[in-house]
């Protein structure tokens, strides 16, 4: 019989972190190998104890876990890889599976559930919370460019349109330009509806 499946989690919330390596571990046939608090651990971290499963966070600092997904898939194609996040985003799911990720759940599936998918993507198969499947195919991809994208990201934080100017290094101009086109796209009110609508589809994850 061979042994236990070998797991790597990474969330920065340690609490989180802590509690999902306790419930794991009372699965017998499941092991915690490591763990790590950033997306930029995971590979280092994978090589050094070689998990066959790896159960990631979206929203890591280093690198986020949808990028972590592609670099863990290319250093170490044996792991598979469980995205495990609070944020349900129909765009997550999708980026998420575009970078190789196996399986997506959020986190307050059961622990039962949750032991369940981890053997299963081990086993080869594809899990995904069938809700957030059902929301991604109803959503789509996203409409935005990558410069529209990269203009409401910085928005995020507000600000006027000169120092989005600045910080984009692009004429205030072309940022209103980006603005108006990405207000429409998303059928926000304004520029916060259309960050808003655009966080909650997942389209701004990213640098």
């Amino acid at each position: 019989m061979s042994g236990p499946i070998r797991l790597l989690l990474a969330d920065d919330q340690a609490l989180v972190r802590g509690a999902l390596a306790a419930l794991l571990s009372l699965e017998p046939d499941l092991t915690v190998v490591a763990e790590v608090g950033r997306g930029d651990e995971v590979v280092t971290e994978a090589l050094r104890h070689t998990p066959d499963v790896a159960l990631l966070d979206v929203e890591m600092p280093g690198l986020d876990g949808i990028a972590a997904t592609a670099a863990l898939r290319a250093a170490l194609p044996t792991c598979r890889v469980l995205v495990v996040t609070t944020f349900g985003r129909p765009g997550y799911l999708r980026r998420a599976m575009e970078a190789g990720a196996n399986g997506f759940v959020v986190k307050d599936t059961p622990a039962r559930q949750l032991a369940d998918a981890v053997r299963r993507v081990h086993a080869g198969l594809r899990v995904v919370d069938p809700t957030l499947a059902a929301e991604t195919l109803a959503t789509g991809a996203s409409p935005l460019t990558e410069r529209e994208t990269e203009v409401l990201r910085a928005a995020r934080g507000g600000g006027t349109v000169a120092d989005l100017a600045a910080a984009l290094h692009l004429s205030e101009g072309t940022v209103r330009n980006h603005l108006s086109a990405a207000i429409g796209k998303t059928g926000g009110r304004n520029r916060a509806d259309a960050v808003r609508v655009a966080e909650r589809n997942g389209w701004l994850l990213g640098e």
